[in-house]
């Protein structure tokens, strides 16, 4: 009798392992096949714009044309690219551009492909692709001085800023809550799961940032779950850029997405770091 114990209890041992990694391949499966509807978040819906923006509108390079609004000002000491996070779209951060806006600053906010009322589908590429245009597009324009034109990215966006700042370097680069690329975001959220593995969307920054020479700013939440401090702090150690921690801040807490300090510490670093003959 007990020697027939042992096989029927390791029997059991093998029948409860093999169900949780089938369970284990189901989720690997499922996070493979739908990890852009994991990453991306938009809002589709077409924001109505208020009486202080102006409507913009820019072709990309494989012919999707999309939507923003330009917030100016009168002589601005920086026109800032806000490249959002992954979630909403552009009426979000109008309180962001506002407080720029206060502060002196002329503020684009994108929406990238999919978000906002625009065409297409959100990808690492789409999203590079999307930013580029918008550049160029402000390139165009004779009220905004090229050598005044910096780069805001929060979260994912900092992927983007990064990217396009490799390509095309701006005058500053702001990055708030970026992570030295989005498999550390992804391990850290799923320690269970191979996302380095699984990952096509890269948004490799601190490799981006290696070809970028001008001034970073990092800012970043200290109670962050999102995209923990730790990762930010990394950006900021391996770029050099200046690191401003805000105490007791989360990822979508309004004190990191537009509160005072926040845009204190922006507008501090862009009056240091924008050529004063671009004002």
């Amino acid at each position: 009798m007990p020697a027939n114990r042992e096989p029927t209890g390791v029997r059991k041992v093998l029948g409860i392992a093999g169900v949780a990694a089938a369970a284990w391949l189901i989720l690997v499966l499922l996070a493979a096949v739908f990890q852009r509807q994991l990453i991306y978040l938009p809002s589709t819906a077409t924001p109505a714009p208020p009486s202080d923006v102006e409507e913009v509108e820019f072709t990309t390079t494989d012919d999707l044309t999309l939507s923003a609004w330009l917030l100016g000002v009168e002589d601005p000491v920086s026109t800032v690219i806000v490249f959002p996070g992954n979630a909403g779209n552009r009426e979000l951060r109008l309180p962001l551009a506002r407080g720029l806006v206060e502060r002196g600053h002329a503020v684009l906010l994108l929406d990238y492909r999919g978000y906002g009322g625009n065409p297409g589908a959100p990808s690492e590429q789409g999203l590079l692709r999307d930013a580029a245009a918008v550049r160029e597009y402000l390139a165009t324009r004779g009220d905004v001085d090229e050598a005044s034109i910096v780069y805001l990215g929060e979260s994912i966006g900092s992927g983007v800023a990064s990217g396009l700042a490799a390509q095309v370097p701006p005058a500053a680069l702001v990055l708030r809550s970026p992570f030295p690329e989005l498999a550390d975001v992804g391990r850290s959220a799923y320690p269970f799961l191979p996302v380095r593995t699984l990952l096509r969307d890269r948004f490799p920054v601190t490799r981006d940032l290696a070809s970028y020479d001008g001034p970073i700013l990092v800012v970043a939440g200290d109670a962050d779950r999102i995209v923990p401090s730790r990762l930010s702090s990394r950006v900021a150690q391996e770029a050099g850029a200046h690191l401003v921690e805000i105490e007791g801040a989360g990822h979508n807490d309004l004190v990191l997405l537009s509160g005072a300090r926040y845009l204190d510490a922006v507008d501090t670093f862009l009056r240091a770091s924008v050529p004063a003959a671009a004002r």
